[in-house]
């Protein structure tokens, strides 16, 4: 069983479609398992500049492989008309023009989180604030400390820790912030992980383009923020719910 997981798209279709080729490829699945399911993270509009073309690269995804998705906060924002940093005048524009489109269906009843196999999946954090918008989980942010901010809910690693416990969860994934990280929870205490990523050797149906990757195993509990899935060098994950692998597409 195994899920490729991706995060803060962000209306960039030209790194979904690169995205969708890596994992489309024999060396992938080789050497990382069968893909099962992708889970997306959210904020896939806002920012951007093609978010028509992006929102049918994810449709043409659905239709391959059993698609998961979260709200992130642009999502939410967008439907909700929240002014949000970030988006230039042609972003705005383009996203303006989408606001009767059928492909806005995939965020018909998406939900705030999804569980599979212990591990949360959710676009910002754990917490169960209320309905304020910037307490809403996909406005959370995993900070150094705690408290309400312009920009979302900031939590700890602690009370993250604190909150899946109560829920009989071992590991969260999420995005929201556009760093990878890894903490996990040891007999020691609260841990960051060094991430050491290498080469995949072998092609990738792209010779401008490689994998590099990081691989944590799960046996502590851990929270695990993903990159984000735009620019030229686009991040994600693969999970088989025992080891996690931290995945960028780096061109050379």
């Amino acid at each position: 069983m195994g899920a490729v997981i991706f995060s803060d798209v962000h209306a960039d279709s030209a790194a979904v479609e690169a995205f969708a080729s890596c994992i489309g490829t024999s060396l992938f699945r080789n050497e990382f398992g069968p893909i099962d399911s992708l889970v997306n993270l959210g904020d896939l509009v806002h920012r951007g500049d093609r978010p028509k073309e992006t929102l049918e690269k994810i449709h043409t995804l659905s239709s391959r492989y059993r698609l998961v998705s979260v709200m992130g906060n642009h999502d939410h924002a967008y439907l909700h008309g929240i002014v949000v940093s970030g988006s230039d005048s042609s972003s705005a524009y383009r996203h303006e023009q989408l606001r009767d489109s059928p492909l806005l269906s995939i965020f018909d009843g998406m939900p705030m989180e999804y569980v599979d196999d212990g591990m949360l999946f959710v676009h910002g954090g754990p917490l169960e604030l209320g309905n304020q918008t910037l307490r809403l989980k996909c406005w959370q942010r995993l900070s150094h400390e705690a408290g309400d901010f312009f920009t979302g809910y900031h939590y700890t690693a602690q009370m993250a820790f604190d909150a899946l416990g109560a829920r009989g969860l071992t590991h969260m994934c999420c995005g929201h912030q556009h760093q990878h990280i890894c903490c996990q929870k040891t007999s020691e205490g609260i841990i960051q992980k060094n991430l050491e990523f290498r080469r995949l050797e072998g092609r990738q149906g792209n010779h401008d383009s490689c994998i590099e990757y990081a691989q944590i195993s799960l046996n502590f509990p851990s929270l695990l923020r993903i990159g984000g899935c735009h620019g030229p060098e686009p991040e994600f994950a693969y999970t088989d719910f025992s080891t996690f692998s931290f995945i960028r597409i780096r061109t050379n």
